[in-house]
């Protein structure tokens, strides 16, 4: 055998609770470090934090953009998406082989840009980014438990905000789950299963747009005036954004056992073979069909006045299918939090499954969940929701960050294309967060009449 490589010396040490220059690990990034995933357990993190059940929503950003639009938004998204994210790798990489390997978003801005930026800037932003995908999440689960529960059982009563109490009561239990890499099981079934929800949606979209009541197909662009449709483009690509969002990659990067080059570049393609697939096809099917009246999330299109469109059993699995995925996504959301409570309540010098461990970490992530539960129910607005998280968080932090971080790590010639495409990158998307975070404000604004607290919709 030959002599171990430097990173793996580095972990080593990083494991007994100190990095090169020694400084002391918390207990959150000291249990990150016991993990030993492989490149494809990265790849069933990497689906289940970006192949989830917003990829819906797509049609409903079509119809603010039109047939051309939509389609370049989507595959610019997945261009650059794809590009940053090898971007993120390559630098995590390069301060591994540096001896310096960093475990967390904010470690990477500490680091790179300040501590300042870490502190103030990426920290903040990536856990409300993430608690918000949680209670996005908890919420889509309600709706997709009171659709199963309208289809057994046509006219029932039961408000909404008690089906997303029994999935917070189910997501209490599944957070227990001690680490990101103990979830790698999970989130092989999560990659099924959003391959079969994803094919049973196109399956009812062709179904019901060639059928003899289909909907009448209006391809128009959706919006009363110049002004909304000009609001609705930046929102729509707001959505792309949410759809196309990670916002954890360093953090699944951190459960891939050392030497990690090239590991993240293998999970990435599988991942991105699952969204090309999803993505696209649920989009084109889901806009033949409905055009711009595409609802906020497709399942919408399938239940008119409380009734399926098409043949129930089908929306049964898709709803199905859906809620699964669901409890999966929020989970995997939930680790940033989970890890900073960790940091906050547990003892380094004890074993992760110490009960001077396990019962800080039981009481804080049910307090966590129970936290985001109560959100979801009492703020039922998913589409809202989902287009404020994009704009706000997964642009910045997705699409405009990574280009800073490996210009400022790497220092490209600026005489050279690298650097003014990450420039380019950087820029235009920190314009395109800025105007699409006032949309979705704006849009938030004029849907302020429908909401109420604890609204059944």
């Amino acid at each position: 055998m030959g002599a171990p490589s430097r990173e793996d010396e580095e972990a080593k040490k990083m494991e007994a609770g100190g990095d090169t220059v020694g400084q002391k690990l918390d207990a959150g990034a000291l249990f990150v470090l016991q993990s030993k995933g492989s490149w494809l357990h990265c790849g069933y993190h990497l689906t289940t934090s970006i192949v989830a059940p917003p990829l819906l929503s797509l049609p409903f950003a079509f119809a603010s953009l039109g047939w051309a639009a939509g389609l370049i938004c989507l595959v610019i998204g997945a261009a650059v998406t794809f590009y940053s994210y090898n971007l993120i790798s390559l630098v995590l990489e390069h301060h591994a082989q540096q001896g310096r390997r960093q475990l967390r978003f904010r470690d990477m801005a500490t680091d790179i840009l300040g501590p300042g930026w870490g502190r103030f800037y990426i920290g903040p932003i990536q856990f409300l980014v993430c608690f918000g995908a949680v209670v996005a999440c908890t919420l889509l689960a309600g709706q997709s438990m009171k659709a199963i529960y309208l289809i057994a059982n046509p006219g029932g009563t039961i408000k909404l905000y008690v089906f997303v109490a029994i999935f917070g009561v189910f997501m209490m239990i599944l957070a227990q789950m001690p680490s990101f890499h103990s979830l790698r099981h999970v989130n092989l079934i999560s990659l099924v299963l959003c391959l079969a929800y994803s094919f049973c949606a196109v399956a009812a979209c062709i179904y019901l747009g060639s059928s003899k009541g289909a909907p009448e197909k209006d391809y128009s662009i959706a919006g009363a005036n110049t002004r909304d449709r000009v609001f609705g483009v930046f929102n729509a690509i707001a959505v792309i954004a949410t759809t196309y969002g990670n916002g954890i990659i360093p953090e699944i990067q951190a459960t891939v056992a050392a030497p990690v080059t090239g590991k993240m570049f293998k999970g990435l393609c599988l991942c991105y073979a699952v969204v090309v697939t999803t993505f696209f096809s649920v989009a084109i099917s889901g806009y033949w069909a409905f055009g711009n009246q595409s609802q906020g999330t497709l399942l919408s299109n399938f239940m008119v006045g409380g009734r399926a469109v098409i043949p129930e059993w089908l929306l049964l699995i898709i709803e199905l299918f859906t809620l699964l995925q669901l409890s999966a996504v929020a989970v995997v959301y939930l680790q940033p939090t989970n890890e900073v409570l960790e940091g906050l309540l547990s003892d380094p010098k004890a074993g992760q499954y110490a009960a001077r461990n396990v019962a800080p970490r039981v009481l804080s992530r049910t307090a966590a969940v129970a936290l985001g539960t109560t959100i979801a129910a009492m703020v039922p607005f998913f589409g809202d929701m989902n287009a404020l998280i994009g704009a706000f968080g997964f642009l910045p932090l997705d699409f405009a960050v990574p280009a800073v971080f490996y210009n400022v790590t790497f220092k490209p010639s600026k005489k050279g294309s690298v650097f003014w495409l990450n420039t380019t990158i950087a820029v235009v998307f920190s314009a395109l967060a800025v105007v699409a975070s006032v949309a979705a404000v704006r849009q938030i604004i004029l849907d302020a009449n429908s909401y109420k607290l604890f609204a059944n919709v």
